[in-house]
């Protein structure tokens, strides 16, 4: 018989997968093994199969499932693959991309940058209890601006809203790959995909409405409240 979560993960997942949320095999296994309850504060577990986003530390939220599986599908991941993630929160998201780019440990790699020291020590727990610290690297530091890398990204995943799309995170775009951003300083801001083609040329798409905390950090919302 299956443990409550995860016949409550299954019946989320068959529920993302219905309302066309979800869309490839690799994502929707993601979500299937994934516990997102070892993501969230203990009091919030009881809820963390509803799709919505939830509390963590700092001021900051884990994103509702529906918004992980839209914007790693926009990603368009796939084993192998070396992402940056941009706002590591509990870091649920990071083990999603995870669980796609390096299946049981091998092919890509996850690295996630944190703003928030409570917030990167709380995630690497978090990792550490569900498997994927050794396939996840999370850093504490301005992920907007200030990237402790020489080298590019095949995707980038930002997840809080920046006032514009920072031209540090463009740069280390690999030709071919792919960033998700939400842009906007207000309440709801617009998810934005930015493509690198093979060339280096970017293009940028509008994928619709969204609502994420702003991201800090020098080409984030520096000097406003959180």
């Amino acid at each position: 018989m299956l443990s409550p979560f995860k016949e409550e993960r299954r019946k989320l997942v068959d529920n993302l997968v219905r309302e066309g949320y979800v869309r490839s095999k690799g994502v929707m296994r993601a979500l299937l093994k994934v516990p997102r309850e070892e993501f969230v504060l203990p009091k919030y577990r009881k809820y963390a199969y509803l799709d919505m986003p939830l509390p963590i530390l700092s001021g900051q939220t884990i994103s509702a499932p529906h918004m992980c599986a839209i914007m790693c599908e926009e990603l368009r991941l796939r084993e192998g693959l070396e992402v940056l993630e941009v706002g590591t929160g509990s870091g649920y998201h990071a083990a999603l991309c995870a669980e796609i780019v390096a299946p049981e440990g091998g092919g890509g790699h996850v690295y996630s940058i944190e703003y928030f020291n409570e917030l990167a020590a709380f995630s690497k727990e978090n990792l550490r209890r569900a498997g994927y610290e050794d396939r996840v690297t999370v850093i504490n530091g301005d992920g907007s601006s200030l990237l402790p890398f020489r080298r590019g990204f095949d995707r980038i995943l930002v997840t809080a809203a920046a006032p514009k799309i920072p031209s540090k995170l463009v740069e280390h775009l690999n030709p071919g790959g792919r960033m998700i951003i939400p842009i906007g300083g207000g309440l709801v801001q617009i998810l934005t995909l930015v493509i690198k083609d093979e060339s280096g040329k970017v293009r940028v798409e509008e994928r619709g409405g969204c609502c994420f905390v702003k991201l800090k950090g020098l080409e984030g919302f520096m000097y406003e409240d959180y």
